[in-house]
Order: C-alpha cells, then structure tokens, then sequence
C-alpha cells in the first residue's frame, strides 16, 4: 500500500508539474499543491513536517534499540544496556541517541548532513544484508523462521554497494567525513569495551558514573532469563 501511494504521488507530481518547473523548483510537493490547491497550498508543507516527524521518531527508537543491544552483547558500554524500571524502556540508550542527533544538527549545511548520513546507513544496512547471505551460504543448515527467495538479498547488496561507492565518485570529501564519522566508534569500543585491564581507578570512575545514571534515570540491568 506504501508503495501504491508514493507511485501514485509521484504519477500525479509528473501530470501537474513539468520538467522545467521540477528543475527550478526547491521542492516539487509545494510546487505541485501551489498549482492544485491555491489558498490551501499551506496543508502540504504542514503535512510533510508530520510525515518527517513521525519518521524521525520511528528512527530514533528503533536506532537508540541498536545501542542498547549491543550494549547487551558486550560490543558498546554497559550503561546503554539498562532498562527503565517503571517503563521498561531503554531510556540511557534512547538519550543517548537523542544527544548524537544533536550533535548532527551542529551542521548548517543540511544536505551535507544527508549525505554523511546516508552514506553510513547503506554501509551498515548493505553490511547486515550481506551477512545474511553469508550464512546461508556458511550455515546452510540454520532455522529461519523467515524465508524468501535469494535473488532478493542479492539485488538489495548489489544497490547497496551501488550507494556506497558512487558518493565516493560523486562527492569524495563529504563520503570520506562520513567515513571518519564510523571512524569515531573504534577508540570507544577499544577503552570501553576490549581493554580489559583497566586501572582501578579507570574502572570506579565508570561504576560511579553508572550508579549515578542508575539513579537519576531509575535504570537497572535488564534481568536475564534462564535457559
């Protein structure tokens, strides 16, 4: 139905927009409820604001999900991987993705900020994709509750490493900042996660700052169930 309704919308932008104003125009959508709704032009901005909120919400949660499982396997600090104890919420790593977007916003370009973005997000979803792919070629053998025809995963790696080096062609400066973004997660996971043999001191500076947090957000560590 998603897909019916962008095609749709996109068949209507062609019908009522032509090429030329597309070019010139900052953004199609307001051109095209310019043309069609005249006094009322002012709903499709308000619109797309909701859709992108709504969105970014979706993201935030499902990202902050990211953080705090791998905060549970040992791959990122152990406070992300506390829970809320009233609302059962991961609420260090839902702040802690909510201060990283933050710091996205320092950028005052915004389609500079899409680009370092997005140039991450298909690296890491083509990554995951990929890994599929190689299990079932290694672990044959592996339940998946899920199962679909092979061809799917293949075309989906393929464009996304389309995505991923076609910026470096295009715009190499911006996709190499986007890389050293990645970059900036190594010395985390090194002092945080694979030193093992910290000092003393090192180690009773982060249980006080993860009691503190405990205390101030009423975090605990998620219970484990036995197997």
């Amino acid at each position: 139905m998603v897909t019916v309704i962008y095609v749709l919308a996109n068949v209507a932008y062609f019908t009522v927009v032509s090429p030329q104003e597309m070019i010139a125009s900052e953004a199609v959508a307001v051109t095209f409820a310019q043309r069609m709704y005249g006094v009322m032009a002012w709903i499709m901005p308000v619109f797309v604001a909701l859709s992108t909120f709504g969105g970014v919400n979706g993201i935030l949660f499902t990202t902050s999900r990211l953080f705090y499982v791998g905060s549970r396997e040992g791959h990122m600090p152990e406070i992300l991987s506390f829970v809320q104890v009233k609302r059962l919420t991961p609420a260090p790593a839902v702040i802690f993705m909510g201060i990283a977007s933050l710091l996205y916003l320092v950028s005052t370009d915004m389609y500079k900020l899409i680009n370092y973005v997005s140039f991450v997000n298909w690296l890491a979803i083509g990554l995951s994709v990929f890994s599929l792919l190689y299990f079932r070629w290694k672990r044959p053998e592996m339940h998946r509750p899920i199962k679909v025809w092979i061809g799917w995963p293949v075309i989906y790696v393929a464009a996304s490493v389309f995505l991923v080096v076609m910026p470096f062609y295009s715009n190499f400066l911006e996709t190499a900042l986007g890389c050293a973004i990645i970059i900036t997660g190594i010395p985390v996971y090194i002092v945080c996660v694979k030193w093992q043999s910290k000092p003393r001191s090192f180690n009773r500076f982060i249980d006080k700052m993860n009691i503190a947090i405990q205390k101030l957000l009423l975090v605990l560590p998620e219970e484990k169930k036995d197997v």
